[in-house]
């Protein structure tokens, strides 16, 4: 394999100087830049990635943040994500944090190691001032803590009274909701939308919030001890997990889905065409999300002017059997 040192030798120039036509770092004549390119192809030689990175501090490399990898709604975004940077060159190290800020912190702190030339995060679980100490872009996706940075967003809330409305629609008046963790902001904004559209209606109970926390055997255990203890005839589950959790806990008490409990959740996965029913869903546009998120963040890698600073992007209802229309109650 050849060395940098070979390519020096037959180009007749000096190490510094291969190393500065490489790193297009320093001036060098074009006389010479062509005998070392025409080096470098006869010898084949491919630069030490890893050298280079020291040296230039950039590796053409992204970091890409979640915090619950086996939430099926993640990996869509991961994909989004990984094919924009392709275009472009990029490669993406993909870190899952478990919602915990320890394991955060400490990928941050191998991300910057590497010389990472941004950053997506689709957790909250930093303040502003530890990421602006991280000094590359940073985009925020899917939960924006962080007003400062670019943000790319679905309408949580909006998508939240869309839900509620839909369930009131169709004929349902004690509507539960199935809470995500209260630390996490779309979990609260769905949680508004809700609130907000059940006082509207004048059906408002807070002991139809059941906690759920994104996980579907939590969303399922939740939902079968509020089931016993309450009347409810309607579930919105702020993810599709846990409407799939809610939809096993039903069925498991000898229920029918929808004619005894409708119920819908939000994201809009694959997941919710594959159950019996099939779940009704609030769908974000999740490949959208991820793909503006990756374009913002070379944009600002590149140090180009941005369009705009934040997305909010339009969610829509997706009308499956767990909510066909029946006669109002």
């Amino acid at each position: 394999m050849a060395t940098i040192r070979d390519v020096a030798k037959l180009a007749g120039v000096s190490v510094a100087t291969v190393s500065r036509v490489l790193n297009q770092n320093g001036y060098v004549n074009e006389d010479t830049e062509k005998r070392v390119k025409k080096a470098i192809e006869q010898l084949n030689y491919k630069p030490n990635e890893v050298a280079r990175t020291l040296f230039k501090k950039t590796s053409k490399t992204i970091g890409l943040i979640v915090p619950d990898i086996s939430n099926p709604f993640f990996p869509e975004l991961v994909r989004a994500v990984e094919d924009v940077m392709n275009i472009y060159d990029y490669t993406v190290i993909l870190c899952n944090s478990d919602e915990k800020s320890e394991k955060e912190k400490q990928y941050i702190g191998i991300l910057k190691q590497k010389y990472v030339d941004g950053i997506i995060l689709t957790t909250n679980q930093l303040e502003s001032d530890e990421v602006l100490e991280l000094g590359v872009p940073v985009v925020v996706l899917d939960r924006p803590s962080m007003h400062s940075f670019p943000s790319v967003i679905a309408d949580n809330y909006g998508g939240a009274r869309l839900a509620t409305r839909h369930l009131y629609d169709i004929g349902c008046r004690k509507i539960a909701h199935i809470q995500g963790p209260t630390h996490v902001v779309n979990a609260m904004e769905r949680f508004r939308g809700y609130r907000d559209e059940m006082q509207e209606l004048g059906l408002w109970n807070e002991q139809l919030i059941i906690q759920g926390n994104y996980q579907l055997k939590q969303a399922k255990e939740a939902t079968l001890r509020a089931l016993q203890e309450h009347k409810m005839d309607g579930i919105f589950a702020g993810n599709d997990a846990m409407a799939v959790g809610a939809l096993k806990a039903v069925q498991q008490l000898g229920l029918r889905v929808p004619e005894d409990v409708a119920i819908i959740g939000y994201d809009g996965i694959p997941l919710t065409e594959m159950t019996t029913p099939e779940l009704s869903t609030i769908s974000q546009p999740i490949y959208e999300m991820g793909a503006i998120a990756a374009r913002i963040l070379v944009k600002k890698i590149e140090a180009k002017p941005l369009e705009q600073l934040h997305y909010v992007l339009p969610v829509k209802l997706v009308e499956r059997q767990s909510t066909q229309r029946r006669g109002t109650r």
